[in-house]
């Protein structure tokens, strides 16, 4: 029997939609690890900052729920910010609120 290294998390959406997630696959991590590495850069700037995370966000769906990964409007339409977080925390294995990256400058504290 095989074992799991990773824990499969599910959420609702606003819409009230499930999904099911874990974390990214290689090959998506990189895009989104890519994107997610400019944050320290608008950290200050709160709108740019939403923007970018809702970028991450839109990545981590083309693996969890491809349909939504096609349109970033109607992605914000069902996101609100705790799930938003919750959705990078699960794609990265990264928290937001980890010291460790708040002190490398990588996450704001706006």
């Amino acid at each position: 029997m095989a074992t799991s290294v990773y824990e499969v998390v599910e959420i609702e959406l606003m819409n009230g939609q499930s999904i099911k997630m874990r974390p990214l696959k290689i090959a998506l991590l990189r895009e989104f690890m890519d994107k997610f590495n400019n944050l320290g850069d608008i950290a200050t700037d709160n709108n740019k900052s939403m923007d970018l995370l809702v970028d991450c966000v839109q990545i981590a769906m083309k693996q969890y729920e491809p349909k939504l990964s096609e349109d970033k409007k109607t992605l914000e339409d069902i996101l609100d910010l705790p799930t938003v977080y919750k959705i990078i925390e699960v794609a990265s294995g990264m928290k937001l609120n980890d010291p460790n990256l708040m002190g490398a400058g990588l996450v704001g504290t706006n």
